[in-house]
């Protein structure tokens, strides 16, 4: 019975990563909200040639914020500054043909003009905005630095950990969002290695879908509760979800790798 079993033995293997790796970075402190939405209303925003991935028969979809910390062009060394920034995500799950799974960006909001100015360039939906992660950990400008991301404790000593999103014009869409993590309940039930063994995005660029891999170890998961839910991420950006969340999930973190993009229906992987 899956119940039983550990995260590490449901997660799936993660596919080889295409030479060349492109990024190099640590997302830290995740939290993870992810409510159920109809498998119809997912499909509108899948790019062509992918539908939405399905479990328990619902589409889902998140609202998750982390730190991104020492992201890095190949193998090189954080970027300084720019390297170093908060995001909160809303996102759908996505799967091709062929089974290779993958998430869809409905909006990515970060709190460094230049990543989100670069990002855009390229197709991804990034939206420059105020991001505070809660509470402020001292000497981290704001959020939490772990020298282990595999830690499973991290730094939250079952404390809040949150974020606050205000999105920069009068009208714009705002959301508060955290919740305590149960750190000595570690989540490793199917649809929690669903909703975050996730190995790449598809999303468009010029007109054409294109499938951006990466790979990384298992997530450190924990369940949580609930602290504080005011959003208006989702709603803006086309879903309308009601009610708590059906998972909540905290993790310290992980280090993942980007490599090379593929576009879909080409058979062929990008710059190749």
């Amino acid at each position: 019975m899956t119940e039983n079993l550990s995260a590490a033995e449901l997660w799936p293997q993660p596919p080889k990563l295409p030479a060349p790796v492109f990024s190099d970075q640590r997302w830290l402190d995740a939290v993870f909200l992810h409510w159920r939405t109809p498998e119809a209303v997912a499909a509108t925003f899948m790019p062509d040639g992918v539908q939405p991935d399905v479990f328990d028969g619902s589409s889902w979809v998140g609202l998750i914020g982390f730190r991104m910390v020492q992201a890095g062009l190949g193998h090189g060394p954080g970027i300084p500054y720019l390297g170093n920034f908060n995001e909160v995500n809303v996102r759908l799950y996505s799967r091709e043909p062929d089974g290779t799974r993958g998430v869809v960006f409905l909006s990515l909001d970060a709190d460094r003009l230049p990543v989100v100015v670069a990002t855009r360039a390229v197709g991804i939906p990034y939206v420059w905005s105020r991001i505070r992660q809660w509470p402020p950990f001292p000497g981290s400008s704001g959020g939490r630095l772990h020298g282990n991301v595999g830690t499973a404790a991290g730094s939250t000593g079952e404390l809040p950990v949150g974020y606050s999103v205000h999105r920069f014009g009068g009208s714009a869409a705002r959301s508060h969002f955290g919740v305590v993590p149960k750190l000595r309940a570690a989540a490793s039930d199917p649809l929690s290695i669903f909703l975050t063994a996730r190995f790449g995005m598809h999303g468009r660029f010029h007109g054409r879908t294109v499938y951006v891999p990466n790979s990384h170890h298992e997530w450190p998961l924990f369940d949580a509760d609930v602290h504080r839910l005011s959003d208006g991420l989702i709603a803006a950006a086309g879903i309308s979800v009601s009610g708590p969340p059906e998972s909540v999930l905290y993790s310290p973190g992980v280090r993942t790798r980007f490599g090379r993009p593929r576009l879909l229906g080409t058979g062929g992987w990008m710059g190749g």
